[in-house]
């Protein structure tokens, strides 16, 4: 019997409904095979069907805006004032805020050469599985799983709930005034509103990710360029009282300059973003280099000079009364369009939200991939070639801590953790020097500066134990221990829940996804 053109019957659509949920089913089964037996993860395919890969659409420009963004968030607007505090002088502020992007910038020669050497989405969980994993079968990938758990579930999520909430207080302020607050939960609900909104842009492609990055970029760089320029010309009119009183009072003791090392270093957070999303990169061993060294010194530079512009017009007891250092300079230098500088704040936070938005999305696809998380969010969608499920499972996450309210505590908690592995990730480049001498390394960081990350790195960790031991760090030995209980049965043993599996295959047939090539 001959069928009419383009007619389908009913019969074979159903059997071609059968075959896609059997294709489903046995891409989620090979998947839980993988997860078992991690060491042959490389030589297995995650997928029954065709699989797909990430397009790489990010060029030099793009990543240098989407570094940017990161790192120039909320941090440069208040970070100042605890910086001055801590260090007790304007000169030892100053000089602080310099010696901290040169320590930066010797962190991303580190990370360029690990981002070259293994260019795969993950970041430092990349690194630390692939430099402790094949050492010991147990306690090998325990550092770059405990490193991801902390991560997925506390450290990125507060972050990305504090810049939410940063850019919603700075959104309404101008519209309430100083003295007038606004109602209760529209911060939250103005948060939240965001985080979804940045959250769909992502899912439906990084092309429109990386245009609002461009433009926030441009925007923020704009903001601070006026910060500058006001500096310059209140120099010109021989506003140098503040700044003349150099080191005068400069602190003695170590655990206050290691809090300003703390408060300055947290304003650089966001510099390895570029290396969570290698694969996005066009031709890595020029865009990551470019990138990376084309943004932290601009980066550094702006910093410098918008903390000297900010001594131009307020004095250091003015910048230590103030929460938020940029308003107040707002006040005084353009007073009737002071309202400008909050909503160019906000601008700024928008882009440092997009950017983690964006990149922690891939940490938790990178380690899903292996093993180290649900299968699902080592998924993408079908047209848009992005991870859907881990965007959503983020958003979740983050409007939950927005409506908490309480991130402040939780970054406390997260920062120690983080400290301790930098320590790791820089202490890894060193072991794949060992296990990988062969391996082609486009660029390689001389030993010299990659200890004195290291020894930095390791100062900023014992020194807060040492002197002011906090509660926090309870907390954080705690989720360490449940970590450990997580890993050993889920990803050690490789423990399978059926209906999770079943959950998996519903969520591919619902959201059209697929899983890529690895």
């Amino acid at each position: 019997m001959v069928e009419n053109a383009g007619y389908v019957s009913d019969d074979d659509f159903a059997r071609e409904l059968r075959m896609a949920s059997q294709a489903a089913e046995m891409a989620t089964a090979r998947a839980a095979a993988a997860a078992a037996s991690r060491r042959r993860q490389k030589e297995q395919q995650l997928a029954a069907g065709a699989a797909v890969q990430l397009p790489r659409t990010i060029g030099a420009l793009s990543g240098s805006a989407i570094l940017i963004g990161s790192i120039v968030g909320a941090g440069i607007f208040i970070s100042p004032a605890g910086v001055l505090r801590h260090s007790g002088s304007v000169g030892a502020a100053l000089t602080i805020w310099f010696a901290t992007g040169l320590v930066e910038a010797v962190g991303a020669l580190c990370y360029i050469e690990l981002g070259l050497l293994l260019p795969e989405h993950g970041g430092d969980f990349t690194y630390l599985l692939r430099a402790f994993g094949p050492l010991h079968p147990f306690l090998g990938a325990l550092p770059a799983f405990l490193q991801c758990w902390l991560d997925v579930n506390v450290s990125n999520p507060a972050g990305t709930a504090v810049l939410a909430l940063t850019f919603a207080q700075y959104s309404v302020r101008p519209w309430y005034g100083s003295h007038c607050p606004p109602p209760a939960g529209l911060e939250p609900l103005l948060a939240s509103l965001i985080v979804l909104t940045l959250t769909a842009a992502n899912c439906i492609g990084v092309h429109w990710s990386t245009r609002l990055q461009n433009v926030s970029t441009a925007a923020k760089m704009t903001a601070m360029a006026i910060i500058v320029a006001v500096g310059v010309y209140s120099l010109s009119q021989g506003n140098v009282q503040y700044l003349a009183t150099g080191f005068e009072g400069t602190t003695s003791s170590s655990s206050e300059m290691i809090a300003a090392l703390l408060t300055c270093n947290w304003a650089y957070a966001g510099s390895k973003t570029l290396n969570e999303m290698s694969e996005e990169l066009k031709d890595p061993p020029r865009t990551l280099p470019l990138s990376i060294l084309g943004s932290l010194p601009l980066i550094s530079a702006f910093y410098v000079l918008v903390n000297a512009a900010y001594l131009t017009v307020l004095s250091p007891q003015q910048m230590l009364a103030s929460p938020a250092v940029a308003f107040l300079f707002a006040e005084r230098a353009f007073r009737p369009a002071a309202f400008l500088m909050p909503l160019g704040v906000a601008i700024s936070v928008l882009g440092a939200l997009n950017s983690m938005i964006l990149a922690n999305s891939r940490v938790h696809f990178a380690v899903a991939r292996q093993g180290h998380h649900m299968h699902v969010f080592s998924l993408v969608h079908v047209r848009w070639l992005t991870p859907v499920p881990a965007l959503i499972f983020q958003a979740v996450v983050v409007c939950a801590m927005v409506f908490v309210g309480d991130a402040e505590a939780l970054l406390r908690l997260s920062s120690f953790v983080s400290a301790f592995f930098n320590v790791m990730v820089v202490a890894s480049l060193f072991v794949l020097r060992r296990t990988m001498p062969d391996a082609n390394r486009p660029y390689r960081v001389h030993t010299l500066l990659a200890v004195s990350r290291l020894l930095f790195s390791a100062y900023l960790l014992v020194g807060p134990i040492v002197d002011h031991p906090r509660t926090e760090y309870l907390y954080s030995v705690a989720m360490l221990l449940l970590g450990l209980a997580v890993y050993t049965p889920f990803v050690y043993k490789g423990w399978s829940w059926p209906l999770l599996e079943r959950c998996t295959v519903g969520l591919q047939k619902a959201l059209e996804l697929l899983p890529t090539e690895y």
